[in-house]
């Protein structure tokens, strides 16, 4: 490893962060300034940059972003939330337990973690302030939920680290010691997420559950409706089936996830049209103002990280952090406690796609010298950085939540705390028990 180069290409990179440039400048600054270094043809640079934005799952992207705002314009999200009201029932805390619920279901459409807390907090938070709970506190647990909408499949973070890390071949010492490793695909990315999403969303639940009790919040009914839980399954039918058309077709081999997300651009397009009737013109020329914008922001980061991270192995960047580690000591939970530790850090300052696609080339090759399914790695990653979503100073989903329910970032991330500190005890339970995100491909024959 040149240090040299390496300083260049860090310090190049601190510096313009530290100066207020936006991430996909410093970046690429950093990576043409090393290659620059390095006396090498800048072309390669831009070949390098442009060919990592040409792969076929990279177009998935921007179709679940286009799928998750149509679905919210077609009332799609409404219905989940409705669904989600009538079967919390006579729980304390029932309507809080019913956001998280609800970010599951609509986790499981658009991919994204703001999309997923601007979609039911819109709904939610007004409705929990009309029911006599603190604003601050409806705004925290949505903020806290709506990292659900990375880790419930499908998932745009999941996309990335699949790109990211298809290219990383194991080590050829840890595949002498190990033997051969499970390939990383996208579709089993998705399939090892939902238990994990369902671990978070239960500690969540508790910790609401603890909450509310001593706040006095009570359920939205004294009993459970069969009436309401009927009606409402009803209305929401079309919306019910959207997540099972998306991901049992990713399942059953039937679809890619590339091809389920333009499924569910014309799912959506036809349920909004002919069975809600609520998809207008304008809001429908919205959603793809707003997919045009997110996408080609998420595509710039990738231009450049790509470059970043090609950057790093060439340096042998990973190999030299793997040594430095396993030199410490080869105490598998203490190393995944340093990783966790590491990428909760990261996730609080820097966006978690870029985060993901600089660290999968660092990450995956030391965990790979540790015998680890890069399908658990994928998993354990993406879930810590999904808590960054909900903690200061970047936290989107806390800017989100703020803006509609019109508390300060402050006092919604005071009142996050306690759901970040239930969203990192299950982050730990998913690394230490690889079970947990392993076991259902495993059942599903992938």
């Amino acid at each position: 490893m040149d240090n040299t180069i390496i300083y260049v290409l860090f310090g190049v990179f601190f510096l313009l962060l530290v100066l207020g440039a936006p991430i996909t400048v410093s970046l690429g600054v950093a990576a043409l300034a090393t290659y620059l270094s390095l006396g090498e043809n800048p072309m390669s640079f831009v070949q390098i940059a442009f060919t990592s934005v040409g792969s076929f799952p990279l177009m998935a992207l921007p179709a679940f972003i286009l799928a998750g705002a149509l679905m919210e314009a077609a009332g799609i999200s409404r219905r989940l939330v409705d669904i989600a009201e009538a079967f919390a029932g006579p729980v304390t805390g029932g309507l809080a337990a019913a956001t998280v619920f609800a970010c599951m279901f609509f986790g499981a459409i658009s991919g994204s973690g703001p999309a997923t807390t601007a979609a039911v907090g819109m709904l939610m938070i007004p409705a929990m302030a009309n029911r006599g709970y603190d604003k601050g506190y409806g705004s925290a647990i949505t903020a806290s939920s709506g990292g659900l909408g990375v880790v419930i499949p499908p998932s745009i973070p999941m996309v990335i680290f699949g790109i990211s890390g298809m290219g990383l071949q194991p080590p050829a010492e840890a595949v002498a010691e190990f033997g051969s490793f499970q390939t990383l695909s996208i579709p089993k990315l998705f399939i090892a997420g939902v238990v994990p999403g369902i671990v978070i969303a239960g500690c969540l639940l508790a910790v609401n559950y603890v909450i509310s009790k001593r706040r006095g919040y009570r359920g939205l009914s004294d009993h459970w409706s069969m009436g309401d839980i009927g009606r409402s399954l009803k209305r929401g039918i079309w919306s019910m089936l959207a997540p099972l058309i998306i991901l049992g077709g990713i399942y059953s081999g039937l679809f890619t996830p590339t091809e389920s997300a333009i499924v569910a651009i014309a799912y959506t397009l036809v349920v909004g049209t002919f069975m809600h009737k609520e998809l207008k013109w304008k809001p429908t020329l919205k959603t793809l103002e707003t997919t045009t914008w997110i996408t080609g922001r998420v595509l710039l980061i990738l231009f450049t990280a790509t470059v970043f991270g090609r950057l790093l192995v060439e340096q042998r960047v990973p190999a030299v952090i793997a040594e430095g580690m396993l030199g410490m000591t080869d105490n598998i939970y203490l190393i995944w406690a340093m990783v966790i530790t590491f990428l909760l850090f990261v996730g609080m300052f820097m966006e978690t796609l870029a985060a993901i696609m600089i660290l999968t080339p660092v990450l995956l090759p030391i965990m790979y010298m540790l015998g680890m399914d890069p399908v658990h790695v994928g998993i354990v990653v993406v879930c810590a950085l999904a808590i960054g979503f909900q903690t200061p100073p970047l936290g989107e989903n806390l800017f989100v939540a703020s803006g509609i329910g019109g508390s300060s970032i402050e006092e919604i991330s005071v009142k996050a705390l306690p759901f970040a500190g239930a969203s990192v005890f299950a982050l730990f339970m998913i690394a230490y028990f690889p079970e947990l995100s392993l076991w259902l491909p495993r059942v599903l024959g992938y």
